[in-house]
Order: C-alpha cells, then sequence, then structure tokens
C-alpha cells in the first residue's frame, strides 16, 4: 500500500465519524454529509497519490467535501440556501485553515437526542452517526444483536431526514432534557474504545481520547452542570489506571493488584478537580455516583487501604437510581469484598437470564464469589462462560489462569 493510500485508509478509519459530523452541520443532512465525503475520498485516492499527502489531511477532505456538496446544490438550482451554504462554508474555512476541527460532533450529539428519536436509540444513533462506529461493534455495549441494532438505527436515520430535524445547536432551553442522552453518548463511547484498546482493537484508543476530548468540551460548556464534570472525573479515574492495566508482558492486572505508583497523576489530579467543580451544584446522578465510586478507588494511590463498605453503599445507591445490570454487578462485586457473597449471588440470581446472557463480567464475578464459596463445580462453569464472552485476549487468558488455579488447589 503507497504512502498515500495508507493515509486515506487511516484518515477514514480514524476520523470518519468526526468528519460527517461537521460536513453535517453545514449540509443539514447526514446522509447528504456521507455522500460528500465518500465523494472527498474518492478524490483524494486519485490526487494523493500524484501530488503527495497535504499537511493537514482532514482539512482537505472537509474542503473537497464542502466543494462537490456545493457543486450539487447549484446543479439542483437552490439559490436561497445556496446563498446561507457560503457564508457556513466560509466559517468552516477559517476554522480549517489553522488545522483546528470544530466541535461539530458535540452540536450533532445533541441534534440525535432529538424527542422525535425513540429514547433508546439515540445513544447508539450517536455513536454511529458522530462517532463512525458500526452496529457490530456497538451491540455488546448494548447487549442486543447486531442485526437487531442496525435495523434500529437505520429507522432513526430515515426519521433525521424524513423529518428536517434541525442540525443547529439546539437552544439553551433545548439542552438540558437532552444532557442525559449526550452524556450516555460519550460515556458508552469511551468504554467502546477502553475496551477495544484493550483487545488490540486499533481504533479503540483514539476512540476513548475522542470521548474524553468531548467530556472535556462538554464540561467547559456546561460547568454548572455536574453530571457533565461528574462524566469528565470519571473517564479521567478510568483512564489514569491504564498504564498499570497489564505487565511487561501484557498479561491482565486486575485493579486490586495494580501497582498505584504506575498511575497517571496527572489525570487524576484533573479527576479530583472536575469533581470538586461538580460540588457546588451536586445532584443525585448516575455519572456523579459512578465517579465517586471511582474517587474511592483512586484512594489506594493515596496510601489508603480501599473502602469497599463504602464501595458498596455508593453501589447500592446507583442500583437504586440507575439499575443497570453494570450496576448490579458491581455491587455484587463489591458485597463479595465485604464478606457478603451469599447476598452477592442472589442478587446476581436475580438478574433475568437474557439480560446476563452476553454480559461478561456478570459471569467473571459469579466465578471468583462461587469459588471463594467453594462450589467449584459451579465456578469452573461460570468461568468457561466469562472466558468465552471476553474479547480481551488478556482477560481470557488471566480467567483461564484463575480457573486453573482453582482446579489444582
Amino acid at each position: 500500500m503507497s504512502e498515500a493510500a495508507a493515509e486515506i485508509e487511516k484518515v477514514a478509519r480514524l476520523s470518519h465519524g468526526r468528519l460527517v459530523a461537521t460536513l453535517a452541520i453545514r449540509t443539514g443532512s447526514v446522509q447528504a454529509a456521507a455522500d460528500a465525503l465518500s465523494d472527498a475520498l474518492l478524490r483524494a485516492l486519485e490526487t494523493w497519490p500524484r501530488r503527495g499527502v497535504p499537511e493537514k489531511p482532514e482539512a482537505w477532505l472537509i474542503a473537497a467535501a464542502k466543494n462537490r456538496h456545493s457543486d450539487t446544490r447549484r446543479h439542483d438550482r437552490v439559490a436561497a440556501a445556496a446563498q446561507a451554504h457560503l457564508v457556513r462554508l466560509e466559517e468552516e474555512r477559517a476554522a480549517s485553515n489553522d488545522g483546528a476541527m470544530p466541535d461539530h460532533m458535540l452540536n450533532l450529539l445533541f441534534v440525535c437526542a432529538h424527542p422525535a428519536i425513540a429514547a433508546p436509540v439515540r445513544t447508539p444513533l450517536m455513536l454511529q452517526v458522530v462517532l463512525g462506529l458500526d452496529a457490530k461493534r456497538m451491540s455488546g455495549a448494548f447487549l442486543v444483536s447486531p442485526g437487531t441494532l442496525g435495523q434500529r438505527l437505520t429507522r432513526a436515520r430515515a426519521k433525521i431526514e424524513t423529518a428536517g430535524i434541525g442540525f443547529a445547536l439546539p437552544s439553551p432551553d433545548d439542552l438540558k432534557p437532552r444532557l442525559g442522552h449526550v452524556l450516555d453518548a460519550i460515556y458508552a463511547a469511551y468504554t467502546v474504545g477502553a475496551d477495544g484498546h484493550a483487545a488490540g482493537d486499533a481504533k479503540g484508543a483514539p476512540l476513548a481520547r475522542e470521548a474524553i476530548w468531548l467530556g472535556s468540551v462538554l464540561a467547559s460548556r456546561m460547568p454548572r452542570e455536574p453530571e457533565a464534570q461528574a462524566l469528565l472525573a470519571l473517564m479521567l479515574y478510568a483512564e489514569a489506571r491504564r498504564p498499570a492495566r497489564s505487565g511487561s508482558d501484557g498479561a491482565f492486572i486486575p485493579l486490586d493488584e495494580q501497582d498505584p505508583a504506575l498511575w497517571n497523576r496527572k489525570m487524576l489530579d484533573d479527576a479530583d478537580l472536575a469533581m470538586r467543580l461538580a460540588i457546588p451544584n451536586a445532584s443525585l446522578g448516575r455519572y456523579q455516583i459512578e465517579a465517586a465510586i471511582q474517587a474511592a478507588h483512586a484512594n489506594r494511590g493515596r496510601g489508603y487501604a480501599t473502602d469497599w463498605t463504602a464501595i458498596a453503599a455508593l453501589y447500592r445507591g446507583l442500583v437504586a437510581l440507575h439499575p443497570s445490570i453494570g450496576a448490579v454487578t458491581g455491587l455484587a462485586a463489591a458485597l463479595g469484598e465485604t464478606g457478603q457473597a451469599e447476598e452477592a449471588l442472589a442478587i446476581l440470581g436475580d438478574i433475568p437470564p437474557e439480560r446476563t446472557a452476553r454480559y461478561q463480567p456478570c459471569w467473571a464475578v459469579r466465578a471468583h464469589l462461587l469459588r471463594g464459596r467453594g462450589d467449584r463445580a459451579a465456578a469452573s462453569m461460570a468461568y468457561d462462560r466469562a472466558i468465552a464472552l471476553a474479547s480481551d485476549p488478556s482477560i481470557r487468558a488471566f480467567l483461564s489462569q484463575r480457573k486453573a488455579q482453582m482446579q489444582s488447589t
């Protein structure tokens, strides 16, 4: 593959969602933006091998796509719309000249959270339209099959086009009702990226960084929203621990065995600051509780023992407010650490089987609890389910090792 072709493939793979978001704000149509970008990529394949890769590939593609869309509009003789479009293109050109990519991605997240879009599909729609994730890559995060999710997304995209939903940033009065869905999308992007990075996905680390950047932009735009500050803190606490998550041989290291000296101190400090900014306007919110849980784990980096009783209490509050399978599994894990394995197993047993069928952490926690109780047969079966569902090779190896240790003692 030539240098030009490799660069085009890299930009298309890592920046597709961002470019579509930028163009959609200008064209007023996701489909038109995607079509214009496809034309620009084809143009790049024709010209970059001959003329060389431009200094700012993304800016080049934006300009080419805008020109393509402008030509189409002129051909369709939509004079009034074209005039407004040209004004916006000039604004975009000014932004592109210094290499900066506007934060239109955040604007488009709020557009995708429009009340006309069915609530269950808003978050995956944002991940697809704004961040370029396909249904297969997202399906694990939403515990549905790729085919089902793909159908829902197709219907939602058609709704945006046919309903003429505007692509301007909603008014201040409309922002807050949509904020929760935007926060969920940013966090889902981070978790998909972080999990993918650990599993060797080349898109994982850039996606996780993109989510943190979006979270920081949102927190700066809405400084009085405690949930926005808390989400930023939550992602930073989690990302700060990445250097300690694996050993020099690539082996997975669970949180309670990590060396806190390897945690990113700057990120932890930034997370603490975001938490402090949330306090003056604190409310009972999902991300404030989740960030508080991660802050409790971070205290080990300051020389304190992990307070599992406090963490379990926080998880109880989280389950009462936001009873997701992840929150319930976290509560069970925390209860197990406080010596309440029977209650923890009962809580996991109360989760409907269809919800646990594809959720790997539930089976890993169940295996750990059953092993501690001495039920080797049941623990072995739970380990097998957890291993089969794990996408990260290092986690599969870790769980296999734990199972082998149990069977050898």
